[in-house]
């Protein structure tokens, strides 16, 4: 069993195997649900020697413990739900509340509320349905603001949103006059 420590870099390590660089370590993702064979993941964590020890049961620990809730096991199946920046990944166009947010620093709101939101350097935009997932984004890289997107009026200036799974939505790209910063970002 992983410490929390463990636990997270665990976490990174499969965030770069999933979402980032899975052919600079042989490993072939589905080009539909961005997914691979759960034992093919731990063959290729487990031949680094700082992973050599780690078994299916760490995987799925890690899985289920993480509090960004990265991942996806889905019977012998595990992806990153989002934030890919290799092959595109395709997902389900849904429907999502009429309000969604997004977390980021300070330094970025004044161009995005000039530009909108884009996805820099990523597949799409990461929306989260609660201020939980927005907060623990935004606060990465500095003073932590929290956007508000209009859902409706930016599928009527023609975004199409996306559901990662687990109160995450995604969107290629979000027109400037369909987002506000919340007053508070405090939760």
């Amino acid at each position: 069993m992983l410490d929390t420590k463990a636990e997270v870099s665990l976490s990174k390590y499969m965030t770069k195997l999933l979402r980032h660089t899975p052919e600079q370590y042989g490993l072939i993702l589905d080009p539909e649900d961005g997914s691979c064979l759960l034992e093919e993941l731990l063959d290729v964590i487990t031949s680094a020697p700082k992973w050599s020890g780690v078994t299916e049961a760490d995987i799925r620990q890690t899985v289920r413990n993480c509090e960004k809730q990265r991942f996806s096991i889905e019977g012998e199946r595990i992806k990153a739900r989002y934030g890919h920046s290799h092959t595109k990944v395709a997902y389900p166009p849904g429907q999502p509340p009429a309000a969604l947010y997004h977390g980021t620093h300070r330094s970025a709101l004044s161009v995005i509320l000039r530009e909108g939101l884009k996805p820099m350097g990523r597949q799409y935009v990461h929306l989260s349905e609660g201020l939980h997932f927005a907060s623990l984004a935004g606060r990465r890289r500095g003073e932590l603001v929290l956007l508000t997107i209009d859902t409706v009026k930016a599928a009527d200036s023609g975004v199409t949103f996306y559901y990662a799974g687990n109160e995450v939505w995604l969107a290629e790209k979000v027109p400037a006059d369909c987002t506000t910063e919340l007053e508070s970002a405090e939760e």
